[in-house]
């Protein structure tokens, strides 16, 4: 009989990134942010590649695309590019900034609804969209946990826009951070996350 160490099934399994080891850490894939001083503050080295992120923000339109800007812009260009959906974005995305980060509209998708929690899960497990952005104003612990795991079932990444008053609620999350801004800076706080280190990063705006 194989010793157990030397299973090639179990040491498969161990290499999963969603297990937790104790005092060892599997390694988490990630996309680089195209921010060097945001990359060295996640864990993996950038922004997960599924399950949900929530950004807190003072309100919409803050800013908060800017950090995504540059993973849109990889992910659309991508030769296999799966959809970018924004689910009832709160202001009509405007194409010529987003044509000049060199961002493939054709892969961008814009959903407008009267239900965006149902809209977003149902991006989340289509598989057909590499990342889906929403900005509930309220969502309960439940339907976090069935978004969470639409992002699984469907390999994809989904970014919650929410107000600074979630910062008191649980979540689901496998990152949450706050933002505030100067007229030159954009303020990160990671708040919490599998492996985050609690801190601040402030991020020159061009």
């Amino acid at each position: 009989m194989p010793e157990v160490a030397d299973s090639p099934q179990l040491e498969a399994l161990l290499q999963h990134p969603s297990l937790w080891r104790g005092r060892s850490a599997t390694a988490a894939e990630s996309f680089a942010t195209g921010f060097a001083a945001l990359d060295q503050a996640l864990p993996g080295g950038g922004w997960p590649r599924r399950g949900l992120v929530e950004i807190l923000v003072p309100g919409p339109g803050f800013g908060e695309l800017r950090l995504w800007a540059p993973l849109v812009t990889r992910l659309t260009q991508s030769e296999t590019a799966r959809w970018c959906a924004f689910i009832a974005p709160p202001f009509e995305p405007y194409v010529p900034a987003w044509s000049a980060q060199g961002v493939r509209l054709d892969r961008l998708l814009v959903v407008r609804t009267e239900k965006p929690l149902w809209a977003l899960e149902q991006s989340l497990l289509s598989g057909a969209c590499s990342i889906t952005f929403a900005w509930p104003q309220r969502v309960t612990m439940p339907q976090l946990r069935r978004l969470s795991l639409a992002t699984e079932r469907g390999a994809s990444l989904g970014v919650l826009f929410r107000p600074l008053r979630a910062a008191v609620e649980h979540t689901t999350a496998v990152l949450r951070m706050a933002l505030t801004r100067t007229a030159t800076q954009l303020r990160i706080e990671l708040m919490k996350g599998r492996g985050v280190m609690p801190q601040v990063i402030e991020l020159s705006l061009p």
